[in-house]
């Protein structure tokens, strides 16, 4: 089995999808406690290394790992560039978090794995392009051949619209980036979008946090627990019709920061729709203010559980905290587990197509 390591793993999203794609996901690097804790959770064979990046070592991976430079067939990870997102009003150049893509291409160098998978917001080619075209022409220096593109990830059965940067290398051969798998009107014969109905299909009626606390807490629904909804929240969402905005609250019952104005964000204190693929799913998931992340039809936003379904976690991946901001931080966070899964499969095939470049 070729054998991956997870850069900025997080609760791993990632690392579900490359062992979905057949890969044995050996070590990680996370260091957020909490995440860490859920990555470990999950991945309890995985060597974890909970600690910055900048202070990790190819050597002491290849050692811990029980491998030598060279033999590590895919080095992934989604370096937190937040000041590249279209989310950051204002870029900033500073931000710490902007530099980590040099740390992915540092244990290139140092570990030098057959094949390369970098994710990241969209931004990265153009905010990013100093720190993203330094990093492609360190790997093509090692004699990695890189292929990327800014893809929909509903054009590959996710049952949401998000756009990330994907970029794939193979050390001496071309990983071509995969094509689409669905369309959103169905065009050339692909099946279309993947819809909110799909994911939350086969879940019964979630409970609310305060009443899961009397049972043992969230962990005991498998995470099929909506926030507490304030009186006002369930009066905005008598008037919110599924896919609509925040426009058809009236007046009176808006935030005074919205009142007497109809220009702004939509999205914001309104509902999804059944027949369409969900928006974004962020760390504010199952916060009606932080987005459209009110439930189609029911007085409530969507569930802890039906935000990770639409980020494609399987049911059986546990969230290995009992509270309910970390546990949203965590599926926010995440690439979605089987958008990660189509492009891992790319590397594999090139590996197994290849495999005679490492004999």
């Amino acid at each position: 089995m070729f054998k991956s390591i997870d850069l900025f793993a997080g609760g791993g999203g990632l690392s579900e999808g490359l062992k979905q794609a057949g890969f044995n996901v050996v070590s990680a690097v996370e260091n957020n406690n909490v995440a860490a804790e859920t990555f470990r959770h999950n991945n309890k064979e995985a060597v974890l290394f909970d600690q910055d990046i900048r202070f990790v070592s190819g050597k002491e991976i290849l050692k811990q790992c029980n491998l030598k430079k060279g033999q590590l067939e895919l080095l992934a990870g989604c370096p937190p560039c937040q000041g590249f997102s279209s989310l950051t009003l204002k870029y900033n150049k500073d931000d710490e978090r902007n530099s980590l893509i040099s740390e992915v291409s540092r244990l290139i160098c140092e570990l030098e794995p057959k094949t390369v998978m970098v994710e990241n917001v969209p931004g990265i080619i153009d905010k990013g392009s100093p720190f993203l075209c330094a990093f492609i022409k360190t790997i093509e220096r090692l004699g990695y051949i890189v292929n990327y593109d800014v893809l929909q990830v509903a054009d590959y059965g996710i049952p949401q619209d998000r756009r990330r940067f994907v970029l794939l290398a193979g050390k001496g051969f071309e990983i071509k980036i995969p094509k689409p798998t669905h369309s959103k009107l169905g065009k050339d014969d692909l099946p279309k979008w993947k819809t909110v109905q799909d994911a939350f299909k086969g879940l019964d009626e979630p409970i609310s946090l305060k009443k899961s606390a009397s049972y043992g807490g969230p962990r005991q629904f498998n995470w099929h627990v909506t926030r507490d909804t304030a009186p006002i929240n369930i009066e905005r969402l008598k008037y919110l019709k599924p896919g609509g905005q925040r426009f058809d609250i009236p007046d009176h019952l808006r935030p005074k920061c919205h009142q007497g104005k109809n220009t702004g964000f939509g999205n914001v204190y309104s509902r999804m729709s059944w027949d369409e693929a969900s928006p974004t799913i962020t760390g504010g998931c199952t916060t009606l203010s932080k987005g459209r992340f009110g439930h189609p039809e029911q007085l409530r936003t969507i569930s802890v559980r039906e935000a990770a379904r639409l980020q494609t976690f399987p049911d059986e991946f546990e969230f290995a905290t009992d509270l309910v901001d970390h546990a949203c931080q965590i599926i926010g966070n995440a690439l979605p587990c089987e958008f990660a899964k189509k492009m891992s499969e790319a590397c594999y095939q090139a590996l197994a197509k290849n495999i005679k470049l490492f004999k």
